[in-house]
């Protein structure tokens, strides 16, 4: 018996169920193929123009920083000035995204740019996320080859790509385009939510960026919200 067969036998038998009860069984299955929505507060629930201000307030709130581009072929030169800005190598790491990879990286000479995963010695990375929560400035980033999860963890400073139209007004939202993009039980094997820069207060209460993860994360928003 594995350890994942003595808990649970612990957690029947405290309720007194076995697991096998066809009552139990409808309702679990009930509830996975509903999919039913949680509680959507109202903060979130604006116009686009409106919702991509929130958005900005709660990502810098959070201790990111966030600059919106109009055209996408300028996403290259915003990122090689934003790195001359604080003084970061000329030189980052992105995954295979298809929407990464038609950037026209080769405008800016002096900024390398290798592609793959993260072996924890990359200075700077770049991800492309499949969207963001404005209620509380998150943004969803979804594991795979096109997007490693290495990019979101060990670098020291992490810039994420997000489309403006992408930007939701709440978790709910970008749950239901995760499913119709993905189908029903093909979900990611990790769907990763990102507030701002990592952070840590467990020792005197004391603030510490980059504890567990990038210690800076810039937020580049291209396009205009639908």
């Amino acid at each position: 018996m594995s350890a994942r067969d003595l808990i649970f036998g612990s957690i029947r038998r405290s309720l007194g169920v076995s697991g096998k009860e066809a009552p139990r069984r409808k309702t679990v299955g009930d509830r996975l193929a509903q999919h039913p929505a949680g509680l959507v507060p109202a903060r979130g629930q604006l116009a686009a123009k409106e919702r991509l201000a929130l958005f900005r307030t709660m990502v810098e709130a959070a201790s990111g920083s966030i600059d919106e581009i109009a055209d996408v072929a300028d996403v290259p030169s915003a990122i090689a000035a934003f790195l001359r800005a604080h003084n970061l190598p000329m030189a980052v790491r992105r995954g295979g995204d298809p929407r990464l990879a038609a950037l026209p990286w080769e405008r800016e000479r002096t900024l390398e740019v290798s592609v793959g995963r993260s072996d924890g010695k990359d200075v700077v990375a770049v991800s492309h996320a499949f969207g963001a929560v404005a209620e509380s400035g998150t943004l969803m980033l979804v594991s795979g080859p096109d997007n490693p999860t290495t990019l979101n963890f060990l670098p020291d400073t992490h810039v994420v790509v997000l489309d403006a139209k992408d930007v939701a007004g709440d978790y709910e939202t970008l749950w239901q385009r995760l499913r119709e993009k993905f189908g029903d039980r093909l979900m990611p094997r990790t769907v990763n939510l990102i507030t701002g820069p990592s952070r840590s207060a467990d020792i005197e209460q004391t603030l510490i960026l980059g504890a567990h993860g990038p210690r800076r994360l810039h937020v580049m928003v291209v396009g205009k919200s639908e």
